[in-house]
């Protein structure tokens, strides 16, 4: 079965040199959402990988998991996956591979219930302190799509959003009290760039996937390197609204005097490397890169579907 083993090969590849190749990756910083882009396809590659594996070798292990899987398929095609030699060492490799499988479900599930518990216990304590923000705060202006402007009363100054049916937007009054408006204007247009690309939700995914495999260097890598890309392109999407000057110094006001905000999982050390590449103005790479970055990223997830269905597809040809 010559398929089984060119995936669990381009699985440790794509674990072991992937991570370094993008962590080393000096495009990444001038493309953000490409970086971030590149390494779910990355992560999503390994998954296949393995996802695709359990499915090989537990129809190799049981005849009846065979049946289902190539159930409709023409002659010869179940023939050329050898099954038959492979059965006396199947039922270990799939039982290890479920439990693989079972063990991320579970570490998703658990991180999905605790950011809803949080962010359940977030919403009932902003509404017991903050009211909400007059819209002549802001020159007269309401936010974007039915988006709330909440006031908290604490010197310390932060910005964040909480997501719900309407996302809301929390400022403290020390936050009010530091910046111009357009500086605010550049922390919500920061905070809503998270909102919209939802990177709450990748954010999830990669620390379940840390915490469902500790010992993976890929998915410690994931988690890392997506805490820091989301900022910076976050970051990108206030400049692009409200110019990279105000958005440096805004990150600074918020950043200076009491550390990142609540939600923000970027370490204050990073600060002066985010302020840093605000104001450079850094050009962004040549659109031939990209869509070469682009198409070696889908070659990634495309890979192990190829090499699945390889053995078939020389039965048919």
């Amino acid at each position: 079965m010559s398929a089984l083993p060119a995936l669990l090969l381009l699985c440790l590849l794509l674990a072991v040199l992937g991570p370094r190749l993008l962590a080393r990756a000096r495009w990444s910083e001038r493309e953000p959402v490409l970086a971030l882009w590149a390494w779910q396809c990355l992560v999503v590659a390994v998954l296949l990988c393995f996802g695709l594996a359990l499915l090989l070798t537990a129809a190799a292990a049981w005849p009846q998991a065979r049946a289902l899987l190539f159930t409709g398929a023409p002659p010869g095609v179940e023939d050329a996956y050898g099954f038959g030699l492979a059965r006396p060492w199947a039922v270990a490799g799939a039982f290890l591979l479920a439990v693989g499988g079972v063990r991320t479900a579970l570490a998703l599930a658990i991180e999905v219930r605790s950011a809803r518990a949080l962010r359940r216990r977030r919403e009932r304590e902003l509404s017991r302190q903050a009211p909400e923000l007059p819209p002549d705060l802001l020159g007269g202006r309401r936010l974007e799509g039915g988006e709330r402007l909440v006031v908290l009363e604490n010197a310390q100054p932060r910005a964040w959003s909480v997501l719900g049916p309407s996302t809301r937007m929390v400022v403290t009054t020390g936050a009010l009290h530091r910046l111009s408006d357009r500086e605010l204007a550049a922390v919500l247009a920061h905070e809503r760039g998270h909102v919209q690309a939802r990177h709450h939700w990748l954010l999830h995914c990669a620390e379940a996937l840390n915490n469902g495999f500790p010992g993976a260097r890929i998915f410690h890598l994931f988690r890392e390197q997506v805490g820091h890309l989301v900022e910076l392109a976050a970051d990108d999407s206030a400049a692009r609204r409200h110019g990279r000057l105000a958005t440096a110094v805004a990150l600074v006001e918020l950043n200076t005097a009491m550390g990142p905000a609540p939600t923000c999982p970027s370490a204050l050390a990073e600060i002066p490397g985010r302020v840093d590449r605000l104001l450079s103005g850094t050009p962004r790479l040549p659109v031939s890169r990209r869509l070469r970055l682009t198409v070696a990223a889908l070659a990634a997830v495309s890979a192990p579907l190829a090499l699945a269905v390889a053995p078939g597809l020389r039965a048919l040809f």
